[in-house]
């Protein structure tokens, strides 16, 4: 008889994701139970040959999909589907049984994420993060897939989506926090140098820079004739498609921008400023001020998109400053900057919760995580109809009142 399969958490109420994907000493993995009762009447039994479980990363691209009149035309939809870490053999029948009829099973399971060690093969790298950008020009998307043999008549499967998100990028890590120095210079009058106190931003977060236009002292009297005429800071989106093929292809947007007038000669000193700007925020509002209902397989970010490596494509964001100049060249400099999909306040608020995580997975030993028994009710077992909350009554089956 077809069988009713579903995944859910072993503990109500709670999330099937434990730990910090991208930070390997929480452990990061999906704790669950498969739950199989029967598909079609009341309690009628299941034959059930094998059951694993694994997880699975969906991934697509399509760079022409947010232009109406390139999408038809260019190339179709590029799509990888792989599995995440290993599978899992849940219940395999008896040496000498082809299958075992049942009433219901429970069987716990743990799915560990790869947590980057190992080598650089595809099953030990630490999976990206779930991330659906806009027209669906990128995507991608992780579900728990259930594989149930039943005899030799058919076997079924069961998809359940589960986003995941990485915090290896929270701007409230050490390695984010020291200054970074850049400098630039287009011709041999003018230096640009620019000093970021931090690189890693999220939604909102506040960016400001430290500028420094600096003359060549080998041609002072040249360089101090130059004129600033304005600074402009900005930052920009860069999204690679097919970032390991042989034609990627480069998609730019700028997502802020800010300009100071200045007007005035560069003299001897040089000149110095500090810019800043706002990290811009997605509304996740419509018109109406409602907030939509999300999708399964997707967070709802409060940005549009964050730095992440995936197979098919790579996403990096740039603070990009530039001096405009009169009597000498232009002078444009790109420093690459971290997103993180949280802002700083709500990446303070982690810190806690991911040293706790970390000091409970150091109890868990990921060759025997220690799972719960399974739960396995076959039709010959006393009282088995109790679970499917049935009885005999005579030659009748007849529901169970307690």
């Amino acid at each position: 008889m077809a069988a009713h399969i579903r995944v859910v958490s072993q503990a109500p109420n709670q999330n099937m994701l434990v730990g910090y994907p991208g930070i390997s000493a929480t452990l990061p993995r999906l704790e669950g139970k498969v739950e199989i009762r029967p598909g079609t009447g009341v309690s009628a039994p299941v034959t059930i040959s094998t059951v694993t479980v694994s997880l699975w990363r969906r991934e697509s691209i399509h760079p022409s999909a947010d232009s109406l009149t390139k999408k038809h035309l260019a190339a179709p939809r590029k799509e990888v589907v792989e599995i995440v870490g290993e599978k899992r053999l849940l219940y395999q029948a008896p040496p000498g049984k082809e299958s075992e009829i049942v009433y219901a099973m429970d069987l716990p399971f743990v799915l560990f994420i790869p947590v980057g060690r190992g080598g650089e093969e595809t099953a030990r790298r630490v999976p990206s993060a779930s991330l659906q950008l806009s027209s669906r020009t990128a995507e991608t998307c992780y579900e728990i897939v259930v594989w149930v043999q039943q005899g030799t008549i058919e076997t079924k499967t069961f998809h359940c989506p589960v986003p995941i998100t990485r915090y290896d990028t929270l701007s409230t890590f050490g390695m984010y926090n020291r200054p970074e120095s850049a400098e630039r210079i287009t011709d041999h009058l003018v230096t640009l140098g620019i000093n970021l106190p931090r690189w890693s931003y999220g939604p909102l977060d506040p960016v400001s820079v430290y500028i420094k236009l600096a003359p060549n002292p080998d041609w002072l009297k040249k360089a101090t004739r130059a004129t600033i005429n304005k600074i402009t800071i900005s930052i920009e989106e860069e999204v690679i498609y097919n970032h390991e093929g042989d034609e990627p292809t480069r998609k730019t947007k700028t997502l802020a921008r800010t300009t100071q007038a200045v007007g005035i000669k560069l003299g001897e000193q040089g000149y110095f400023t500090t810019l800043g700007l706002v990290f811009p925020a997605r509304d996740q509002r419509d018109n109406a001020g409602i907030l939509p209902r999300g999708k399964n397989a997707f967070p709802m970010y409060q940005v549009s998109g964050f730095t992440t490596t995936a197979s098919l494509y790579k996403i990096e964001y740039y603070l990009t400053v530039k001096a405009h100049m009169q009597s000498a060249k232009d002078i444009l400099l790109r420093q690459p900057i971290v997103v993180c999909p949280l802002d700083h306040a709500r990446c303070k608020e982690e810190m806690e919760a991911i040293e706790q995580a970390a000091k409970d997975a150091a109890m868990i030993n990921p060759d025997n995580p220690m799972l719960p028994a399974p739960t396995i009710i076959r039709t010959q077992d006393w009282n088995a109809l109790h679970v499917l909350g049935m009885t005999m009554v005579g030659n009748t089956r007849k529901p169970l009142i307690q």
